[in-house]
């Protein structure tokens, strides 16, 4: 299989991810979340799923390019991309925590989870392709934010 299939296939698991948790945001987007206090930096409603997107197709390239070097070194992949799948679906689980459960202290203690997991599939990319690594740098960030946000929102409707 070459790297373009390899890269297609991740973008298919990582968009299936980002549709599923779309299913229990959106509902929650319309209903409950416009009642929340949210800080002064809480960013528009419009602008999450081109971040999203952009951000899913980012980490899809980067599986790829990982997944593509795994007959060099066989188990840093293997570890690597474990590393990824578990992100990946603490990703979809904070959704469920947050606008699911609309549980924002339960939320939290994940995504700050999810960042470590992020970060540390980062360490393990960076070593494995470059380029893979630094293609996770805008979900670091993304996902620090995000934290900060959930943390106001937990903060100010206490």
């Amino acid at each position: 299989m070459n790297k373009y299939i390899k890269i297609a296939i991740a973008l298919l698991v990582c968009l299936a991810v980002g549709y599923s948790a779309s299913t229990v945001t959106r509902p929650s987007v319309e209903s409950w979340y416009p009642t929340l206090e949210k800080p002064f930096f809480n960013p528009p409603n419009w602008i999450f799923m081109p971040v999203w997107t952009i951000l899913y197709i980012f980490m899809a390239v980067a599986a790829g390019l990982v997944w593509d070097k795994i007959k060099e070194q066989n188990e840093e992949v293997k570890k690597a991309l474990l590393f990824f799948i578990i992100q990946l679906t603490l990703n979809a689980i904070w959704s469920y925590l947050f606008f699911g459960l609309k549980n924002t202290m339960l939320a939290l203690v994940e995504i700050v989870l999810l960042w470590l997991f992020i970060y540390e599939t980062y360490l393990k990319f960076v070593k494995i392709n470059k380029t893979a690594g630094y293609l996770l740098i805008p979900y670091l960030v993304w996902v620090a934010f995000a934290t900060v946000l959930n943390a106001s929102i937990l903060w100010l409707n206490r």
